[in-house]
Parts: C-alpha cells; sequence; structure tokens
C-alpha cells in the first residue's frame, strides 16, 4: 500500500500551526526570515524570504508560538507517528 509522501498545505494552515514563527525563529539566527504578507481578510497574499536586521521575537510572541505549536503536536499526534510508523495499531514503543 502507496502513502502519499507530499501533501500540499496552505500558508495559512503552516502559519496557524505555529511553525513559521519556529522556523523563523532559527532563521533569525542567520539573519534571514520567512515573512508572509496579509490582507485585512487575513489571508496571505504574498510570501518571500527576506534579510532581517533583527534576532528572535519579544516573549510575548514566544509565548504564544509555543501554544500554537504545543496544540499543533496535541490535536496532530496521532498522524504524525502514522507517518513515522506506518501503522497506527502499533502501539510497542
Amino acid at each position: 500500500m502507496s502513502k502519499q509522501m507530499v501533501t500540499k498545505q496552505s500558508w495559512d494552515t503552516f502559519r496557524k500551526s505555529g511553525l513559521l514563527f519556529y522556523v523563523n525563529m532559527i532563521l533569525h539566527v542567520f539573519g534571514w526570515s520567512i515573512v508572509v504578507e496579509i490582507d485585512n481578510d487575513n489571508k496571505v497574499t504574498s510570501c518571500f524570504p527576506a534579510r532581517v536586521k533583527y534576532r528572535g521575537f519579544s516573549d510575548d510572541v514566544q509565548d504564544r508560538g509555543y501554544k500554537k505549536i504545543t496544540n499543533y503536536m496535541k490535536n496532530n499526534i496521532n498522524s504524525l507517528r502514522d507517518d513515522m510508523d506506518g501503522d497506527s495499531n502499533d502501539k510497542s514503543e
């Protein structure tokens, strides 16, 4: 049985998961960031890599980002494990 290896997702889904925050934390070390432009309806209109002078995020932004990531993991742990194991019935570990 073949599983689909790549499933296209929206930038909105990526942002809401907290993963854009997480990736940008890493990129900030190198002076880079993924910039997502949003319109008045909160829809992504553009996305691009950029050089930035700032490093890191404020405590408030970090708190929100970590909560988003934690919720993403909580809500998706079974499918993430299935991706790794290939069998959701294997609970041996």
